[in-house]
């Protein structure tokens, strides 16, 4: 399954009459893409009421994504998060089975150190029983070793453009669902992404989707109104993805991943 959306559901003007009637914003997006990400989240907490709030105005087989607050990944470092990350679990929860992933976005200067990212990293699997990606931004995290423990966590790591480093060009960790971020380039939140490399990124999720679980990509690129517009084109040059009419009926939710038991590591 192929999932395109957006950093967040503000419809600009240009692409708004491609969207049908809804009570709110988010209502009406969810009439055409089937997935959104959560930014506010990063920048401050959410009652869970306005979680469930939200779960309640989407169709059935609608998906979330919710970043984790930036005291956790970037003030704390992941250092001394433990009250932290239940807070916050215990308020995006409210989206219920509609939460499809959680997204762990790291500072560019934030380096892999295995006695800081191991024992967050092994706590947010534990307590989240559900699609986890990480978006590093350091070169530290891109090598064998993090990979394979991303791998063991069942942690995607993140694909995101621009992209920074060429060991960075392809999904990593676990790639048994992937995620995508699109930016914008070369204008990053800015630029829209022109139609030879929309038809290029298709082809790459038709491919990913013959091989994964579920590709999910995020369109970030809000800053001029781009990412609706692009969100909409690749969900229109992906046939089989997840898709809806403004017209189209909800349908089931789907079941979370069932996670395994880890082995230990040395």
């Amino acid at each position: 399954m192929i999932r395109s959306g957006c950093a967040g559901w503000a419809l600009p003007r240009a692409v708004r009459e491609e969207f049908g009637p809804g009570d709110s914003q988010l209502a009406r997006y969810a009439t055409r893409l089937p997935a959104v990400e959560i930014n506010t989240s990063f920048y401050r907490p959410h009652q869970r009421k306005v979680y469930e709030r939200w779960a309640a105005s989407v169709p059935a087989d609608f998906r979330f994504s919710a970043k984790l607050p930036k005291a956790i990944t970037h003030e704390r470092r992941f250092v001394d998060c433990e009250a932290l990350l239940d807070t916050f679990l215990a308020e995006v929860t409210g989206l219920g089975e509609k939460l499809g992933w959680l997204l762990v976005q790291l500072p560019p200067s934030f380096a892999f150190e295995s006695a800081v990212a191991l024992p967050f990293l092994e706590l947010l699997s534990e307590r989240f029983d559900g699609n986890i990606a990480c978006e590093p931004r350091h070169a530290s995290w891109f090598g064998y070793n993090v990979d394979a423990l991303l791998r063991e966590l069942r942690i995607a790591r993140v694909l995101a453009d621009p992209v920074r480093i060429d060991e960075a060009r392809a999904p990593g960790g676990w790639t048994a669902r992937v995620y995508l971020r699109l930016h914008g380039s070369p204008r990053m939140y800015f630029s829209p992404y022109e139609p030879e490399l929309l038809q290029a990124l298709a082809a790459r999720l038709r491919l990913a989707d013959r091989e994964c679980e579920e590709a999910w990509c995020i369109f970030d690129n809000t800053g001029s109104g781009a990412a609706a517009a692009n969100a909409l084109e690749l969900q229109r040059l992906t046939p089989g993805a997840s898709r809806r009419t403004p017209a189209s009926a909800p349908g089931p939710a789907a079941p979370k991943p069932d996670r395994t038991s880890r082995a230990g590591r040395s």
